[in-house]
């Protein structure tokens, strides 16, 4: 099979051709070039107008003079998400050769696209793949027939958070290579390591999710005060992509998933590159970056994705093929893989998932677990069991910014659980806080997480949103409440552990669930804050549930019971910021 694809979604009008048997894939491409700022809309369109004709052109004549004039055998075209102007450029020339040539057309999702181009070059089964591009940033990790977003930034893309700086600069669209050469540059210069070199810049992480808008403003701030631009664009990068490696190391650990691939135009940065790669090969994942014309925006993945769909008969007719400017990728079929390829965490334990290379955990009553941040050696033994928690260092982090945020959450985590407690909201006790070795000795509570029950756990998760509201009412956020972060005990076999109730906690379930890893949490009383604490948990129960609906129902009526509604109220306004709705 022959695809002729085509891409046109913000800058670059490009043209590809896939053949299915040699797995070749040839591109033309023509990127819009402004000559300052960002990319205007209409003159983005008038660029996809004029060059889109002569990309395609190209590769027909390279596909008859090859294979004749019956040489494409689907149409596969850039359905959304982008801007509107360009995607119905694109759209329009897409259904215009495909009735002219009477094959079948496929609409694909662009950032489908980025993941499934770094799944096919890599041949990984089912990596969690992170896209990271000038509009977007997220993580996307399969299950149950859909991509499902693990996380996602809550307001820019990562490349315009960038380019917002390089525009206050006044540096030339794209900004992103700028800052890698200036931040080479920089790093070269200070090779020493001096962690006065690194700028003190907001690090924003909520679970899976973060947020770069404040880190922008702070750059342009450092550069109005003076501070030289080489050293602006370190810390930029540094902060930024540090950011990106810990919610993909997170996402990993969530999902289970040992496989990691990269995508979008951002993901030509070396430094980001090596981050990434130094973060799986510490925690013994395969990691995957295409090479750089598969990364970039470009028709080659829109052709590669669009022949899996078309063999999957998974086709478009003329009449229902309109553009979505909005196309989430979560809201797409995936009609060709199949559905046993899941990175779901459902039937998976905490123990099975992380337990270190030559531990036994039958031997002594010992464990060592590997989270996102730490490494767990729970002692089970006789009398009360023990968890020793130590927060291990980041290769991939620059050294003071390890050393700072390492510190920072040990003791956010041993004040939080113990106030957490007091407040009422079942917590592990606090037996010892090492801060120089970022260390903790806790109780061990429960006997599995949330996350491995998950699947039969209306009543706990309806116990996590009382939990949760009795937090937020003493003005505390939890900061990262997953479904690893909530420990149960009790309820097997089909037991509804809120029948019981132990008179310990209104109900059962309440008092037979736990929250652990405070190490994200801080003191707020703002209700913007607690709906976000809400819309991390939601989110992990949506990407690894295989009926999500059900368990955030029950989640946020045991919220309901106890807290605050405008909380609710704003976590409806919350779940709209995602990048593309």
């Amino acid at each position: 099979m022959r695809v002729l694809g085509i891409e046109g979604t913000a800058w670059c009008a490009s043209a590809a051709l896939y053949d299915t048997e040699t797995d070749a894939v040839l591109i033309e491409s023509d990127p819009y070039e402004p000559d300052s700022g960002g990319i205007h809309p209409r003159e983005a369109a008038e660029h996809m107008s004029e060059a889109i004709p002569a990309v395609v052109d190209a590769m027909l004549t390279a596909a008859e003079d090859e294979h004749g004039p019956d040489a494409i055998d689907a149409v596969a075209f850039s359905r959304g998400p982008g801007l509107g102007p360009c995607l119905r450029t694109v759209g329009t020339a897409a259904r215009a050769l495909a009735g002219a040539l009477d094959v079948p057309l496929v609409g694909v999702n662009h950032m489908v696209a980025h993941l499934e181009i770094g799944r096919h070059r890599s041949g990984f089964d089912s990596p969690v793949c992170l896209n990271a591009s000038g509009a977007n940033a997220h993580l996307l990790g399969y299950h149950d027939g859909r991509y499902r977003v693990l996380g996602e930034t809550m307001d820019a893309g990562v490349g315009n958070a960038i380019d917002k700086f390089t525009r206050h600069v006044g540096w030339d669209h794209p900004g992103g290579p700028k800052v890698e050469a200036a931040a080479a540059e920089f790093a070269a210069e200070h090779s020493d390591g001096d962690s006065q070199d690194l700028l003190d810049l907001p690090y924003v992480v909520k679970g899976m999710d973060f947020s770069f808008s404040g880190i922008s403003s702070a750059a342009n701030d450092a550069y109005d005060d003076g501070v030289p631009v080489e050293a602006i664009c370190f810390s930029l990068q540094e902060h930024v992509f540090a950011m990106l490696a810990e919610v993909a190391e997170r996402a990993l650990s969530l999902t289970g998933a040992t496989e990691l691939v990269l995508g979008g135009g951002v993901a030509q940065n070396e430094r980001l590159r090596e981050m990434l790669a130094t973060m799986c090969a510490d925690r013994g994942a395969d990691f995957h970056a295409p090479e750089p014309r598969f990364l970039r925006d470009n028709a080659g993945m829109i052709a590669v994705l669009g022949a899996k769909m078309a063999r999957a008969g998974d086709t478009v007719a003329i009449a229902e093929s309109a553009v979505d400017p909005n196309f989430r990728p979560d809201r797409v079929p995936v009609t060709w893989r199949d559905g046993s390829e899941s990175v779901a965490v459902g039937a998976v334990t905490r123990r099975s998932e992380t337990a270190r290379p030559g531990t036994d955990p039958e031997s002594d009553g010992r464990d060592s677990d590997r989270g996102a941040e730490a490494v767990v050696d729970i002692q089970t033994g006789d009398g009360d069991g023990r968890v020793i928690k130590r927060r291990v260092p980041k290769r991939y982090r620059h050294p003071e910014l390890d050393r700072s945020i390492r510190r920072d959450r040990t003791v956010a985590e041993a004040r939080l659980t113990s106030e957490a407690r007091r407040a009422g909201v079942p917590t592990p006790l606090v037996y010892d806080v090492d801060v120089a070795n970022a260390t903790l000795t806790l109780q061990y509570v429960g006997d599995r997480d949330l996350a491995a029950a998950l699947d039969d756990g209306e009543a706990w998760v309806r116990g996590t949103g009382r939990h949760l509201a009795t937090l937020h009412g003493a003005g505390i956020v939890h900061g990262d409440p997953t479904t690893r972060n909530v420990r149960i005990a009790g309820g097997s076999d089909g037991e509804d552990p809120e029948s019981r109730d132990d008179g310990s906690g209104p109900s059962g379930a309440a008092a037979r669930t736990a929250l652990i890893d405070f190490g994200l949490g801080y003191h707020t009383g703002h209700v913007e804050d607690h709906a976000m604490d809400l819309h991390v948990f939601e989110g992990s129960v949506r990407a690894t549930a295989t009926d999500p609906d059900a368990l955030i129902d029950a989640f946020e009526a045991g919220y309901a019971a106890v807290g605050d509604r405008t909380v609710l109220d704003r976590l409806r306004e919350v779940e709209g910021r995602g990048r593309y709705q």
